[in-house]
């Protein structure tokens, strides 16, 4: 290139200028002051999901939505007429909708340059997906250590008491001078253990996650869990298996945790089947996932009681805390990169599927 050849001062400004606008995280969209799109950079590609051609010349209403857009006209027409600025240098959160129709929180900045007579205005675009869900996983996990202290002060408070309750009515029934006296007894015995049982897991919803971590062979554990289940399934008719592609699968987990967890899963899935049925439990490669699921055959679950059914102390059954599932997601949630989700349908049965993180095909 010849030294005559060479960019301007003001070429080479322009030329940094769009690489720096193209290239930020960012998304800038400019509009002239007929609202049509002039700049719209990679990052607003990816936020939006539209590629620069089917939105650069079109009005701004492709991407803002009906529900801006006439908000958004009447403030460039204000600032046209009277050059006194509404939005201009201040930041503002708003829902948008990307191509696809998912909505999503956005937080936008305007700006406004006048080159030769006429105006032109730039939204600098942020996607607040990921900030409004670390906001609410932060507010949650303030809300959770503040329950998580009342819960234990008020277990400390009831638990002593239910404690001499409990040792004082088996006393009695030791020497209860007739059956009417006997009954009573266990009764109070019985709803004695029943609400300790309960402050015990209302104490692992709301504690801090407090784990013993180590590497464990899933499908041994599973194993274990499918015996300790065989009678009761047996007893009501139940016929058990389990199914597995793959062994050993290793993961990092608590064991007695994740045991816990399994066994609440195989208990609601056999109370389910109070008629007979078929019981699967099974474990299979995902990916870089081990996916663990819990299979019934049952009545399965109303659609209206579905959303509920990890809200603490609703429960479908007769008798029951309401907590078991809770606790059982949350054991699964503190375990990182852990998930438990339930899929249901009237008549045709339950599945409960949980994934865990591989950690590879041999123990570390």
């Amino acid at each position: 290139m010849k030294k005559t050849d060479r960019p301007s001062l003001l070429d080479q400004k322009s030329i940094i200028l769009d690489g720096a606008i193209e290239n930020t995280n960012e998304g800038f969209v400019t509009i002239d002051e007929r609202h049509r799109v002039i700049v719209f950079n990679k990052a607003a590609e990816k936020i939006f999901g539209y590629t620069r051609k089917e939105v650069v010349g079109k009005d701004l209403k492709l991407i803002l939505g009906p529900e801006c857009t006439e908000g958004h006209k009447k403030a460039v027409a204000h600032f046209i007429k009277t050059k006194t600025p509404k939005l201009i240098g201040h930041q503002t959160e708003f829902l948008a909708t990307r191509k696809n129709g998912e909505r999503f929180p956005l937080s936008i900045s305007f700006s406004v340059s006048e080159i030769a007579g006429k105006f032109f205005f730039t939204g600098i675009i942020q996607d607040l997906t990921e900030t409004k869900a670390l906001r609410e996983q932060i507010a949650k996990s303030e809300q959770l250590a503040a329950l998580g202290r009342l819960v234990a002060e008020i277990s400390h408070e009831i638990k002593n008491p239910l404690v001499l309750i409990g040792g004082f009515a088996r006393q009695l029934l030791k020497n209860a001078p007739d059956e009417k006296s006997q009954s009573k007894l266990k009764i109070i015995s019985n709803e004695v253990q029943r609400l300790e049982n309960l402050l015990l897991e209302l104490r692992e919803i709301y504690r801090p996650p407090n784990l013993s971590i180590r590497s464990i062979n899933i499908n041994t554990l599973l194993q274990e869990m499918v015996s300790l289940s065989q009678e009761n399934c047996e007893s009501k008719e139940i016929t058990l298996h389990f199914q597995t592609d793959q062994d050993p699968l290793w993961i990092k987990g608590d064991p007695e945790k994740l045991k816990q967890v399994f066994l609440n899963l195989i208990k609601n899935a056999i109370e389910a089947m109070d008629k007979g049925g078929r019981l699967i439990i099974r474990s299979r490669l995902s990916g870089d996932q081990v996916e663990i699921a819990v299979i019934d055959n049952g009545p399965g679950i109303q659609p209206k009681d579905q959303a509920k059914l990890f809200t603490p102390f609703f429960t479908t059954k007769q008798r029951g805390t309401g907590l078991g599932l809770s606790v059982s997601k949350k054991i699964i949630e503190d375990h990182s990169g852990g998930s438990l989700n339930l899929e249901s349908q009237e008549g045709r049965g339950t599945i409960v599927k949980i994934t865990l993180p591989l950690t590879g095909h041999q123990k570390d």
